[in-house]
């Protein structure tokens, strides 16, 4: 018996290495479709039959909850892919057979798929073997706030400390991560998805196109000049007026 297989995730980079991982090490599955987006994915469902559905939670405009949410009917299993700890409980109350973490671990991935495999071979989707939700909510409340980030490139993964994250800059649909380094990347993600993934304690959205990381590499707020954050790598980072108040005060938080 073979699984039918369906990734989604907008990452190309993420989309291709989780393909290339199935193919070199689950020969139980058969990548039947890729999709970029929710939209694309509710066609790759009407147009194949599949058995799995590797599904990324942060997409931009529509996250993998709600491509679940708005399918009428949900004869497959779902195995959720994910940077991010604290949505673990959420994926499990939507009766995902699992989720990994990005990277994703080789290990983690055969185990997902061996547990998808028996559950098909029993004749069900169903999620009967995973922990109650309150062990759930006890094990993800003790987690901290990550401290390490996987960023995407062609070639696979960068991981990065997030005390090394200057700043991030909007450039459309992509961000610019600059690192203490001096090295810039580009996330195809946007930077929402990132406002969300990081600690509100240390990183801070001053205007619709920057994130900084406050709490690390502040070294200056300039006022004369129009409401600038000046960072370690000598950048200056507007401040937008409306989020200057919040700004002061998470600056003198510190």
């Amino acid at each position: 018996m073979k699984l039918r297989a369906l990734i989604v995730d907008d990452e190309f980079n993420a989309s291709s290495n989780l393909q290339m991982m199935l193919q070199d090490f689950c020969p139980e599955v058969e990548v039947t479709a890729i999709a970029n987006s929710a939209a694309e994915a509710r066609e790759a469902l009407e147009e194949h039959d599949v058995d799995v559905v590797f599904l990324d939670i942060k997409m931009p405009g529509e996250d993998g909850f709600s491509l679940l949410s708005s399918l009428p009917t949900r004869d497959f299993s779902v195995v959720f892919t994910t940077a991010h700890n604290e949505f673990a409980l959420k994926a499990f109350r939507a009766d995902a057979i699992d989720y990994l973490e990005k990277p994703i671990s080789l290990e983690d991935l055969q185990q997902a798929v061996a547990k998808v495999m028996r559950l098909h071979q029993a004749g069900t989707t169903n999620t009967a073997e995973h922990l109650s939700l309150e062990e759930m909510f006890k094990q993800i409340s003790a987690q901290h706030d990550p401290e390490k980030m996987a960023i995407p490139t062609r070639d696979g993964y960068l991981i990065v400390d997030n005390k090394e994250i200057v700043r991030l800059e909007a450039c459309d649909s992509y961000t610019n991560i600059y690192l203490s380094n001096g090295k810039r990347y580009m996330s195809s993600k946007n930077i929402k998805v990132y406002e969300d993934m990081l600690s509100k304690r240390d990183f801070f959205r001053t205007h619709k196109s920057h994130i900084i990381n406050a709490r690390h590499h502040l070294r200056e707020f300039n006022r004369a000049d129009g409401n600038l954050a000046i960072l370690s790598d000598a950048s200056a980072v507007p401040v937008s007026r409306r989020k200057l108040p919040e700004f002061l005060g998470h600056i003198a938080s510190f």
